[in-house]
């Protein structure tokens, strides 16, 4: 009790000596003037505000509910207190704007009744995290509330008397920013999205309180944490890096994104981190302008907005690389916070608002309303997916990612993915070399993701699943090739932070000819891979084609398998294959094979195999160089699942055993439809008539794809020499050709 008295003494010393405006987080005074005395120059700000007065008000019908924690992730007290910080920060903000003093007695009684349970809460009682909250079952979620519960401080804090204020401050603010800092380092010292909440939640409430010793806490993190190498999250991660010895949020900044601002941990964890981010960085522009925090790395947080929202399909959906949940997309409530701050503290980039309109809503601040004016008067432009590269590391320096877009017709386009990345900490997935492929409206060849329901109770209390260590994160579950039926750096995360892949060069400007080629020698001992993919825009093809020349350099022999999870149902192969036996095999017994069960074995392959199925309204044809000694797979995930955590999903599976070095040919043709009304198939089987090796060596792969019309193209390949400059002559069985370049394609 006396401690208690003493802060608050303190606290009002502090309050007297430094005074300081509110609001001064993501709403300041001038803003709120404008708003106020301009409401109506925005129809979709006026949209959202009347939406949210409506949300709001059968909020303060029901009354404050402040439950005692208990539950997971998907339980009832988790999801109340979660709506809980949403409700307030919205209150907050509506306060501002119409000045109804119940707004601002909502947020009072609710910051009162957290202020009288908060210093009865001993750890969360499910105690199933790394960083065990108070309020919710992680710190995380502790930090996600106080983010948003700082902003509706900010909002009414000079509503308040100077006692109310010194009473929450010294009963539930200040011990919660403790609580989630010195009182957790391992979640608060660290590099990691985790993190990025937990230094933004202590720096958001300190700019509230005035608080410098909060504030420099969450800029340059705890000085002495105590934290042991060794320690783990609950994903797998480790929380101390050798590579990261600085901790708050400029170590967020420095160590997070590479140059170009690509995400480590990908575009899912970009956009639930960009809240925290942008929200503190806002802050700290609005509250330390002094600080030009938006100019901080070369204005890498605006560069982080646009690479968060170039890594997209054409729905804008975020490609769900490393832990992701599919689905998550730009209309995000995270992502139209980015929108409009990145817009009004960008540069008024006019394609930002065809995003904003497409997600029908605006923050109710000076951000959402300048959004909501420019859309008014007319300035949008519609926003332009390209294909492009991004570097990944602090340094751009440990590989990236390459997405090729080839727009096949109006409101139609082909994307390959190709990921070449870091690791990407806790949340990273085995999968150098991988690559994905996606339609206008589907994904055709595709990354699983991760093995979670978020927020939802039956399914762990919303948390990872098992399975998601056991099989999503392995590169059996990925679109790459497995060595010995073993992941990639041993499945050892610490392994893979260190290996990187290289990009050999990338075709991006030609529309019609678009390529990337990578070489990795790390993700297995004496192993080098060299992959190529080209996604093709020809007149022979319906649609653009994807060419796939995967070279693979070996000291020994060692089994290969290369897996390609197509989404769709079977139609038919040219090759034969066994399914007679009905007690179905699994197909290994650890590195993710253990969750596949084996459905069909080749018994006879040609030279070139296909496999053709069908999804929703096309076909596509898998056509695969082969000989008599390797083996096709027909799998199924799902063995060894007994809570049927996993998707039932099909693969393909290219087997070759006993092999030293092997070259690796296939493409993806899709084509045709079927209409269902109708019931017309048009063009359901391949144009590839046959494709042939024509050269593979040290220096140089060559192959030729003829098609049903007599055509055929002929791919050459450099494999030691990337400068575009540079001149090639080689000599095939029927010609001499020559080239300048790493690629060559000849029309015939």
């Amino acid at each position: 009790m006396v401690r208690i008295l003493l802060h608050i003494v303190f606290s009002l010393l502090a309050l007297q000596l430094g005074a300081q405006s509110h609001p001064t987080l993501t709403m300041t005074q001038g803003e709120v003037s404008q708003i106020r005395s301009d409401i109506n120059a925005g129809p979709l700000f006026q949209e959202t505000l009347q939406n949210t007065i409506k949300e709001v008000d059968r909020e303060i019908e029901i009354g404050v509910q402040v439950p005692v924690p208990k539950d997971m992730a998907g339980g009832y007290t988790h999801e109340r207190h979660k709506k809980n910080f949403f409700i307030l920060q919205k209150v907050g903000a509506l306060y501002q704007i119409t000045q109804d003093d119940k707004y601002a007695d909502y947020v009072k009684e609710s910051f009162m009744a957290y202020a009288q349970l908060y210093p009865t809460l001993s750890l969360h009682p499910t105690n199933r995290s790394y960083a065990t909250g108070k309020i919710f079952w992680q710190c995380l979620n502790d930090s996600n509330w106080l983010v948003y519960c700082s902003q509706a401080y900010d909002c009414i804090y000079d509503y308040l008397s100077a006692a109310e204020r010194a009473y929450l401050n010294t009963t539930l603010f200040r011990p919660m920013a403790d609580f989630l800092s010195v009182g957790n380092p391992q979640f608060f010292n660290r590099v990691h999205n985790h993190s990025t909440w937990a230094n933004a939640a202590v720096g958001m409430i300190g700019l509230v309180m005035n608080d410098e010793e909060l504030i420099q806490r969450a800029l340059y993190g705890l000085q002495d944490d105590g934290i042991d190498k060794g320690l783990r999250d609950n994903d797998g991660g480790y929380i101390k890096s050798n590579e990261h010895t600085q901790a708050g949020f400029f170590a967020q900044l420095d160590y997070s994104f590479s140059p170009d601002g690509h995400f480590t941990e990908g575009p899912y964890y970009l956009r639930y981190a960009m809240t925290p981010f942008l929200l503190f960085a806002k802050s700290l522009s609005n509250a330390r302008p002094e600080m030009d925090i938006y100019g901080y790395r070369d204005g890498i947080l605006r560069k982080s907005i646009y690479a968060l929202i170039n890594q997209t399909d054409a729905q804008g959906r975020f490609f769900p690389i490393n832990d992701a949940q599919k689905g998550m997309s730009w209309l995000s409530r995270e992502v139209v916070g980015a929108i409009n701050i990145a817009y009004n503290d960008f540069g008024n980039d006019p394609m930002l608002l065809s995003i904003a309109q497409k997600q029908g809503r605006v923050l109710l601040d000076g951000s959402g309303f300048g959004v909501a004016k420019a859309l008014a008067e007319g300035k949008m432009q519609a926003f332009e997916h390209a294909s492009m590269s991004f570097n990944d590391g602090p340094e751009g320096d440990k590989g990236g990612l390459t997405i090729l877009r080839a727009e096949t017709k109006p409101n139609d386009e082909i994307l390959a993915l190709v990921k070449y990345a870091a690791h990407g900490m806790g949340h990273g997935h085995f999968d150098r070399l991988s690559y994905s492929l996606t339609g206008e409206q589907r994904e055709i060849i595709q990354d699983y993701g991760s093995a979670r329901w978020v927020n939802i109770d039956q399914k762990g209390g919303g948390r990872y699943l098992k399975e998601n260590q056991s099989f999503s994160k392995q590169t059996i579950a990925h679109n790459t090739l497995v060595a010995n039926a073993t992941s990639q750096n041993q499945g050892e995360v610490k392994i893979a932070e260190h290996n990187k892949a290289e990009l050999y060069f990338t075709l991006e400007d030609d529309p019609t000819e678009l390529a990337v080629s990578i070489i990795d020698s790390t993700a297995y001992d004496g192993i080098t891979q060299h992959r190529t993919l080209i996604l093709l825009q020809d007149e022979l093809f319906e649609y653009p084609l994807l060419i796939d020349l995967f070279k693979v350099i070996s000291s020994k022999p060692n089994t290969y398998d290369l897996p390609t999870w197509f989404k769709g149902h079977h139609l038919n192969t040219n090759w034969t294959y066994d399914k007679s036996n009905l007690d179905r095999m699994v197909l290994g017994s650890d590195h993710g094979y253990q969750h596949i069960w084996q459905e069909g074995v080749s018994t006879e392959l040609g030279d070139m195999s296909q496999f053709s199925w069908f999804d929703q309204d096309r076909f596509f044809t898998l056509s695969t160089v082969t000989d008599q000694d390797d083996e096709i797979i027909f799998g199924r995930l799902g063995a060894n699942d007994p809570e049927f955590n996993l998707r039932p999903d099909p693969v393909h599976i290219l087997r070759r055993s006993d092999e030293t070095n092997s070259l690796f040919v296939s493409t993806i043709e899709a084509h045709g439809t079927y209409d269902t009304v109708s019931e017309t198939p048009l063009n359901p089987f391949s144009s590839i008539d046959h494709i042939e090796v024509l050269l593979d060596s040290e220096n140089y792969v060559g192959i030729r794809l003829s098609h049903i019309s007599g055509a055929s193209r002929i791919v050459m390949v450099s494999l030691q020499d990337n400068n575009s400059e540079s001149k090639h002559i080689v000599r095939l069985a029927d010609r001499e050709v020559k080239w300048a370049g790493p690629f060559n394609l000849i029309n015939e």
